[in-house]
């Protein structure tokens, strides 16, 4: 999946499976606090976001080792560290 596909529901997963408050994705995405809880509002919103914007909070959560899934339901999964134990 890339960011052109990302719903609310997987940013709210993800940050969700982070621990992170939408402050916390702001700032890992460079956006105002403010950008972040309007694009969480409503899927129109995220939607309509401008790429820059879909690509850094896309970028902001793939730099954590999130995976976004798209088929069917929305889903998201952290992948494991490089060398991590099963």
């Amino acid at each position: 999946m890339n960011y052109a596909d990302l719903t609310v529901l997987h940013v709210k997963a993800a940050r969700a499976l982070l621990g992170w408050s939408q402050g916390d994705l702001a700032n890992a995405a460079n956006l105002a606090a403010s950008t972040v809880k309007r694009l969480e509002s409503a899927e129109a919103a995220l939607e309509r976001a401008d790429t820059a914007t879909k690509r850094a909070i896309f970028d902001a959560f793939t730099v954590e080792r999130m995976q976004f899934l798209g088929d069917g339901e929305p889903g998201v999964r952290l992948l494991k560290s490089p060398g991590a134990n099963s």
